[in-house]
């Protein structure tokens, strides 16, 4: 651009646009290249064809291009030696990056190919940049991937100019965006990647959404528009494996950026003490927990380090306590500091991954930092970035200045000194000490009671007359600095903050300890003297350090200067935004080198170019034999210029000169080209006019020629159109007959066909009708007796059932007795004979048919092999025969002979083909009957088979029934034994004085059992919940053998004063219950004879559930009582019945006495505890189980009536509690009803009587609900928690069904519309309640359902009585059925019942039924029996480790309970 005509700003800016509009994206200024972004791909510019072109191609020759600068660098270092830089500028957007990428592919072409691991050095450096862009770019207001560093990258050359090394150094790295950022920006993109990282990972790290992270959230902008967090961060992951980062490595990298994140989110408040802090509330503690997890140090000394300082004295070491604000502080430099060293060692890691040669004298850097940002908030980050700028607009207007004046120089012209901006004033605002504004800042930051206004009253007073410096008028704290580029209003509330950078040397000292390897690498042992006290440091002081190394590195190279310029904001391409890019020209100093170069002067040509471009405006110059030199000199005096100068290879014009020429010259081309106009215009028309007249001949006797041809062509075309015309029309007539004789054929042949298809379709019809009506009346039959037959099978199906339940109803009245076992017994023993016999039956018929086969076998083929052997006499007499005749016939000569010959053997032929016939058909019979004996076989050995199928069958019955025989005697030898036992015990005691009355009643009850002679009466007189057993203890003492000592009864004193409290639960194991079997256990209570510790629990049990109507007391003891019931259950075992097999199932007693005596089997194999060195564990099959004594066993059998009463009186309870609300749930209020019948549009009325009746069930839900919530808080166990629930919705299906068959108004339309909303109810509860809790329940209100599905069934009277009794209502009986069929009325739309014919048929079988002695009865009965057993309970409960339960604080402390302390191994 210094060749053009005019240099100012609209003449550089029109140049600029032209060329970006032909994609000519390069302009040179001077030296300094100006690259405009495209923002399109123009790869025709950067193949290897254009590098070949600017190999060794001269600087200007070739067009503008980055190349080029690179090619100079190159050849300059290569030439003389000297290490070059190559500074790329530019804001964000401008294409930065590429271009740095395009001048090393450049450099790495012209230095050829060093390969490292199979990769180019310029590859490596490439592919670092994705890591160094996740860690070190962010978004900004300009650009969504602004680098916030400097970039210097060194590409070492060896002495032959080849790349032997690279190596990376970055600078200014923006560290407080690490903890501050402004709206809409954005942190750096490795927080956002690893928020978005797989599901796995961000579990590990206890990540989330950015919107949680209190360094993430200070923006509203989480996410950029087209680009995937989530597959950047993958993106990311592979470089770091490309430039050599280990995956332990990579892990510890994102750990630490996943600490940084937890460290933003601890805040702090005051702590108890003056001026202390601690985490504010829990989260503030996890997120402290997790950073220290993530770092692998202790979370204490993580909050010492951030709450407080050590202050070293010479007398002491005080630690100081820290305010919230200065925790938060130092929370914020801690954050920094770990980010800082984190972004150095990957670029460490980097450098040694790509390799340098420490040999390289020659070097080539290429620097890309960031250009000038001013914006309309603009703060510390600002200040840096543009404190940058002005050092290297210094740095270019000094290389500008030196090479201008170079160049007058070297041609040896007169000039004087050119002045130009000299932007030292600036720097010295910023950076001069002790009075800059650097200075001010980190002076400011070392007073604790600093604030921004102080500091900018600071500079408001210091800076007052400085000519660079402005004081907004509306603003306190505002700045505006006079750049180079203009002037930037900065605002001071933030720079403090950012600004601190403190060494604290408790940070230091907790990472150097941690367990991690990588977080210690990253802070190294401090020097003894930096670390005992904390040193300020401050971003703005290191970051003028740094700037002043990348100045000194700068210095020592020789600078090419590439000018990046955005076209546009929208980053869009073919868009020139004037303002915009004059403002960037303007920060970049490229006006600035235009105007160093109109001050001199800027318009330069050789003598060559010089005459050949202006020697036409003195051609006499040219004609004599003149030197270049003063020809050039004669051109610039005819003209009458002043002011230029000529040197040694040059012209030197003033601005403006160059313009002037240019003019002369047009003008004298201008004239020059009106004279060749002129005359060549005159030869072009005298040669247009000889063409014309040519061709005008020509083209006449051409016309007339096709004139002649036409009137030929006219004669011939009439001649062969009446030719035409004639074979046409004889054409067209033969047609048009055929057609019409074609036609009549087609027709007639269609008519006779429809006729002969009517006759077939109607004969087709018939047939069909006559086989549909067959089938149908076949079908009709079939279907009748089908479900004539089906109903008879059901109907002696219901018979036999009803048969067998009033049987089984029989067998358990019968069972309820203790002789029912030797009853079944004995009817087993009967059944297994039966069985035996049948068995030796079938096996003795099974043989018997086998020889019968056998038999049948042998005799048919030795009859098979008589006939073959006859038809083979027959045929060998036949032979004979026949040669026999032919003998005859040869030897006899006369004639008459001969005939009588041959009539007598025709005759013996005939008899004997007779008799061959006669054995053929005989033979056939035969094998006709062989073939019937072997399908007779076949049909034989198949019913044999199906036999031994059965026969096996009943091997296995006898086999279960022997089995179950086998069971039967070892649960009938099992209870021998444990009343033999009992027996024992009560023997050797003294009934009067160790037994009360009501265990002597026992005592008499197990004895009557014994004897088969127990009463009803009896068994009821048995109240195991009245007052406990009472001892004399002076009666006891009379003993000669004491149980306890003194001691021992003050720790059972202590004992039942401590379950009598409430003592809660530990997880879900009741304490109480756990505490009691510990002690007994301990005290081998269970193995002495006497004790009184079992009546005192069961007392204390006794007086705490007197109170029957609070269920909260009763569901606590229910679920201690069924624990405690269960360790006893696992544990002991009767006396003398070591040797017993395990119990099976339970029997089918009933009563009282047979559950009680239940619990006196042995304990399941494998479930064993023991007492090892006074501390209970779970035991295993080796451990032996405890010898239980009479007192065990009888506290076993009362514990188990305990369980079962507080199970029935929680039942109760239920039961009185809903039974209010199943009344008035049954039937719907009268006003909706009326409302009902009215019409069917909903009224205001109608709604409040269904929301009054859903009220009622969700009363009856409510209960439910509180009495669940009431037996888990209490942890009863699942099992009976199911059983409750189940005899509770049985107790609701028998009231509400009873309700309903004794209630007409209930058997209504929409009476069952009401109800079957409130099962609906019901059914949503047993959903939430899941099936742990409600198991099958809802299976219990089936009656209730199938009723009211009966009752809002539409189209009754077309449901016949099969489809009612078996897929509507299978549950129900006849009686049910025509109960509910008889009392049924709509309501609502007025429908009918079911049909009369279904009605006889209901009365017909309620006929039958009363003539088999059925019972007739309708209604439910209710079941309020216990529905398990102890072994049920014990094999619904899981294993209960009671070894780590804490024992309650009442008897914590007291020695004698010193065993209950749980032990760590």
């Amino acid at each position: 651009m210094t060749k053009l005509s005019y240099l100012h700003e609209p003449g550089v800016l029109q140049n600029l646009k032209i060329r970006y509009e032909l994609n000519e994206i390069y302009t040179y200024t001077g030296n300094i290249l100006i690259a405009i972004n495209p923002f399109q791909r123009l790869p025709h510019i950067y193949d290897a064809h254009m590098m070949q072109q600017y190999k060794g191609a001269p600087f200007g020759e070739l067009s503008p291009h980055v190349f080029a600068v690179a090619d100079v660098a190159y050849r300059a270092m290569v030439n003389e030696g000297k290490s070059n830089s190559i500074l790329v500028s530019g804001e964000s957007g401008a294409g930065k990056t590429e271009t740095t990428k395009m001048l090393m592919r450049y450099l790495a072409f012209l230095g050829g190919r060093t390969a490292t691991e199979g990769r180019t050095v310029e590859q490596q450096v490439l592919e670092s940049n994705p890591v160094l862009e996740a860690f070190g770019n962010a978004k900004t207001v300009r650009n969504n991937n602004s680098s916030r560093f400097g970039k210097f990258v060194e590409i070492q050359f060896d002495k032959q100019g080849r790349i032997s090394g690279a190596a990376i150094r970055t600078y200014l790295l923006e560290r407080s965006r690490v903890c501050q950022i402004s709206n809409p920006e954005r942190n750096y993109h490795c927080f956002y990647l690893l928020c978005a990282a797989p599901q796995e990972e961000v579990e590990r790290y206890k990540l989330g959404n950015p919107k949680s992270f209190h360094y993430l959230n200070q923006s509203t902008c989480y996410e950029l528009v087209g680009i995937s967090d989530a597959h950047d961060y993958l993106a990311t992951r592979r470089a770091m494996d490309i430039v050599g980062i280990s995956a332990k490595d990579q892990e510890a990298i994102f750990r630490v950026v996943a600490a940084i994140l937890h460290i933003g989110n601890i805040v702090f408040a005051k702590g108890k003490e003056v001026d202390s802090s601690v985490p504010k509330d829990d989260t503030a503690k996890f997120h402290l927990k997790t950073a220290a997890e993530l770092l692998m140090c202790d979370p204490l000394a993580l909050e010492d380090a951030l709450c407080k300082r050590v202050m070293i004295t010479p007398e002491e070491v005080i630690k100081r306590s820290l305010d919230p604000q200065s925790a938060l502080i130092s929370r914020d430099g801690l954050a920094k500091t770990i980010y800082s060293r984190l972004f150095d060692w990957l670029v460490d890691k980097i450098n040694s991954s790509i390799g340098q040669d420490p040999n390289s004298k020659s070097l080539i850097g290429v620097l890309d930092i960031y250009g000038f940002e001013s914006f309309k908030n603009n703060s510390f980050e600002q200040f840096c970035i543009n404190f940058t700028n002005e050092k290297l607009q210094q740095h270019f207007n000094q290389h500008v200045f030196k090479m201008e004046q170079e160049e007058y120089t070297k041609e040896e012209i007169d000039w004087s000194y050119i002045e130009f901006v000299d932007n030292q004033d600036v720097l010295d605002l910023i950076e001069k000490k002790p009075g800059g504004i650097i200075a001010l800042l980190d002076e400011a930051c070392m007073f604790p009671k600093s604030t921004h206004e102080t500091f900018a009253n600071k500079l408001y007073q210091t800076f007052k007359t400085h000519k660079r410096f402005v004081k907004p008028k509306l603003s306190r704290t505002d700045f505006t600095i006079s750049h180079y580029a203009g002037e930037v209003q900065y605002q001071s509330d933030h720079f403090l903050d950012k600004n601190k950078d403190y060494v604290v040397p408790e940070h230091q000292d907790l990472l150097s300890t941690s367990k991690c390897p990588f977080v210690a690498g990253l802070f190294p042992p401090l020097p003894e003297e930096t670390s005992k006290s904390s040193k300020f440091s401050s971003i703005g002081s290191r970051f003028k350090v740094q700037l002043q190394q990348l100045m000194d590195t700068l210095n020592s190279t020789e600078p090419h200067y590439i000018r990046c310029v955005k076209p546009n904001n929208l980053l869009k391409p073919a868009v020139f935004e004037n303002a915009n890019i004059m403002q960037q020209l303007r920060c970049g100093g490229v006006l600035e080198a235009i105007r160093i170069s109109c001050a001199g002067y800027p318009t330069r040509r050789p003598f060559f170019e010089f005459l050949n471009r202006f020697g036409l405006l003195a051609t006499e110059a040219l004609e004599g034999n003149y030197d270049e030199k003063v020809a050039c000199q004669k051109i610039m005096e005819k003209k009458g210029l002043q002011g230029y100068q000529i040197g040694k290879t040059k012209v030197f014009l003033r601005a403006g000169q160059m313009a002037e020429l240019d003019a002369r010259r047009a003008e004298v081309i201008n004239n020059a080209a009106k004279t060749i106009q002129r005359r060549i215009q005159t030869h072009i028309a005298r040669k247009r006019f000889i063409a014309l007249r040519e061709a005008t001949v020509i083209l006449q006797s051409v016309c007339r020629g096709r004139l002649a041809c036409k009137v030929f062509d006219g004669m011939k075309k009439e001649a062969a159109a009446l030719k035409i015309q004639k074979n046409l029309r004889r054409y067209g007539a033969r047609k048009a007959y055929k057609k019409l004789h074609l036609s009549a054929l087609v027709l007639q042949t269609g008519l006779r066909a429809m006729a002969a298809h009517k006759e077939f379709r109607y004969k087709k019809q018939t047939k069909a009708s006559v086989i549909i009506q067959a089938r149908w009346r076949c079908h009709k039959a079939a279907s009748y007796y089908k479900k004539l037959k089906r109903g008879t099978i059901k109907a002696q199906t219901r018979w036999r059932g009803r048969i067998a339940r009033r049987e089984l109803r029989k067998l358990k009245m019968a069972a309820r007795d203790t002789g029912a076992l030797k009853e079944a017994k004995d009817k087993l023993e009967k059944h297994v004979e039966e069985l035996t016999w049948r068995l030796q039956l079938e096996k003795r018929l099974r043989t018997d048919l086998e020889e019968a086969k056998t038999h049948e076998v042998t005799k048919l083929q030795n009859s098979l092999q008589e006939m073959q052997k006859k038809v083979e006499e027959t045929n060998a007499l036949l032979i004979k025969e026949r040669e026999a005749a032919k003998k005859a016939i040869a030897d006899a000569p006369p004639v008459i002979k001969e005939t009588q010959v041959l009539v007598e053997d025709t005759k013996k032929i005939e008899s004997l083909t007779a008799e061959v016939e006669s054995l053929k058909d005989s033979l056939q019979s035969e094998k006709q009957r062989a073939n019937e004996s072997e399908q007779k076989s076949n049909e034989f050995q198949a019913t044999s088979e199906e036999r031994r199928k059965n026969l096996e069958e009943t091997e296995k019955k006898v086999q279960q029934l022997h089995e179950s025989l086998s069971r039967l005697e070892e649960k009938l030898t099992n209870l021998e034994s444990e009343n033999q036992v009992l027996r024992q015990q009560a023997v050797s005691m003294a009934p009067n004085k160790f037994l009360s009355g009501r265990s002597r009643s026992i005592l008499q009850v197990l004895r009557s059992a014994d004897s088969g002679h127990i009463s009803v009466e009896t068994k009821a007189s048995i109240d195991l919940h009245s007052a406990s057993i009472n001892r004399d203890p002076s009666e006891v003492e009379e003993k000669p053998q004491k149980s306890l000592n003194e001691k021992q009864q003050e720790n059972q004193e202590l004992l039942i004063r401590c379950v009598a409290q409430h003592l809660g639960f530990s997880g879900n194991r009741p304490i109480a219950a756990c505490t009691i079997y510990k002690c007994l256990l301990q005290w081998r209570s269970f193995e002495v004879e006497r004790t009184s510790v079992f009546d005192r629990i069961i007392q204390t049990i006794g007086n705490a559930i007197e109170t029957q109507d609070n269920n909260n007391i009763l569901a606590y003891w229910l679920s201690n009582a069924s624990t405690l019931l269960l360790l006893l259950q696992r544990t002991l075992k009767a006396s003398g019945a070591a040797g017993m097999a395990p119990q099976r199932r339970r029997s089918s007693s009933a009563t009282l006495f047979g559950r009680m005596t239940q619990s006196f089997r042995g304990s399941p194999q494998g479930v064993n505890l023991s007492l090892m060195n006074g501390s209970i564990s779970g035991g295993v099959d080796t451990l032996r189980q405890v010898e239980a004594k009479y007192p065990a066993l009888l506290f076993k059998q009362q514990l188990t009536a305990y369980v079962e009463k507080i199970y029935g009186m929680i039942r109760d309870n239920l039961k009185k509690e809903i039974s209010p609300l199943l009344g008035l749930c049954i039937q719907a209020p009268r006003t909706s009803r009326a409302s009902l019948v009215k019409g069917s549009s909903r009224s205001v009325a109608n709604t409040v009587a269904q929301q009054t009746l859903i009220a009622h069930w969700q009363g009856i839900v409510k209960s439910l609900g509180n009495f669940l919530n009431t037996l888990k808080t209490n942890h009863v166990p699942p099992f009976l928690v199911r059983k409750v629930f189940t005899q509770i919705f049985s107790f609701i299906n028998v009231q509400l069904f009873n309700s309903l068959l004794l209630r007409r108004e209930c058997c209504s339309f929409s009476n069952g519309e009401y109800v079957k909303a409130g099962l609906a109810e019901l059914e949503h509860w047993c959903y939430k309640a899941t099936d742990e809790y409600a198991g099958s329940a809802w299976d219990e209100l089936k009656h209730i359902r199938q009723a009211i599905g009966f009752l809002v069934i539409h189209q009754k009277p077309k449901k016949t009585l099969d489809e009612i009794s078996h897929d509507l209502c299978p549950v129900l009986s006849i009686q049910q059925l025509y109960r509910i069929s008889t009392m049924y009325w709509d309501d609502k739309y007025g429908t009918h019942s079911v049909s009369s014919d279904v009605i006889s048929n209901m009365r017909v079988l309620m006929t039958e039924d009363s003539n088999n002695a059925v019972s007739n009865s309708f209604l439910l009965d209710d079941d309020s029996s216990i529905p398990f057993s102890v072994d049920d309970l014990s094999k619904s409960m899981e294993q209960i480790d009671i070894s780590d339960i804490e024992p309650p604080p009442l008897i914590r402390e007291n020695s004698g309970f010193s065993f209950l302390l749980p032990r760590s191994d």
